[in-house]
């Protein structure tokens, strides 16, 4: 079991989510940046649908009950193991008693904490993955405990990885959405030839934009979003759909995000700027 001392700000357990339900109207939820969880589960050894620890803003205090081995990666936090310092994209053994601690959030926003074998709450619709209509909580509470399967000996191929970090990404490379050619000129040239800004509202549903662009009156019969699914109001505001974002949407879908510029994206907050490229 893992034991949380502290939850932190937002701290829940998520995989790579519920892919099969979005016609009931189930979000796919799961982990927001999919690229670090991928790359901690590669050094662990784990199925690529283990589940993790999301860390959000602040990080948590957790006590391990017994011996396994962990990986973290995501937002660099200040780490340490039993007050010993730590680094992102390495696999450390831990032991019964064994604290880490999550201190000083320096680059990023959402941290991931992978544990070999993977936590182990219950499945639902398929998934570990969060998510408050379905699940009994929003977030880990304290003294709350998390199980994971004890592992004694584990000899990783990769002890540690020089991952390409995302967190100094700006560009969000986007595909064409299915209401792509309501973009003017005038909207073409503001969107990729203009930096924007996260604004207050953003969150595991959505990240809104500061800027806007040119308004619009068209409507469209409400229709099929994905996450990375960008909307544009009739106020020329922009909305970017993330992993818990509903299914069905009535703004015209203008844009669809990568599935690297979803990473990128989840780990920006209020006042970072990022820019958009088209390909494909």
């Amino acid at each position: 079991m893992l034991k949380i001392l502290k939850p932190g700000f937002f701290t829940t357990v998520q995989d790579v989510g519920r892919l099969h339900y979005r016609d009931k109207g189930v979000p796919v939820s799961g982990v927001m940046d999919s690229f670090s969880l991928s790359m901690l589960n590669m050094l662990l050894e784990n199925d690529v649908q283990a589940a993790a620890l999301e860390i959000t803003m602040t990080g948590p205090k957790l006590q391990f009950e017994s011996d396994s081995y962990i990986a973290m990666g995501g937002a660099n936090f200040s780490l340490t193991l039993n007050e010993r310092p730590l680094q992102n994209f390495k696999v450390y053994k831990v032991a019964a008693g064994d604290i880490l601690s999550y201190g000083k959030l320096e680059k990023g926003f959402r941290g991931y904490l992978a544990i070999k074998g993977g936590f182990r709450t219950p499945l639902i619709l398929g998934s570990h993955s969060y998510f408050i209509p379905l699940t009994a909580s929003d977030s880990i509470k304290e003294k709350a405990c998390i199980p994971y399967n004890e592992v004694k000996n584990f000899a990783p191929k990769i002890q540690e990885l020089k991952a390409n970090s995302l967190l100094k990404e700006t560009v969000l490379e986007v595909y064409q959405g299915p209401e792509y050619d309501l973009l003017t000129k005038t909207r073409l040239t503001t969107l990729f030839f203009n930096e924007f800004t996260i604004a207050k509202e953003y969150n595991r549903m959505a990240y809104q934009l500061s800027e806007t662009i040119e308004p619009h009156e068209v409507s469209i019969l409400t229709s099929a979003t994905l996450p990375g699914t960008v909307q544009l109001t009739p106020s020329g505001k922009l909305i970017i759909l993330m992993k818990d974002g509903q299914t069905t949407g009535g703004y015209p879908r203008i844009l669809q995000l990568s599935d690297r510029a979803i990473s990128i994206l989840s780990q920006k907050r209020f006042g970072d700027s990022i820019s958009f490229k088209l390909i494909g």
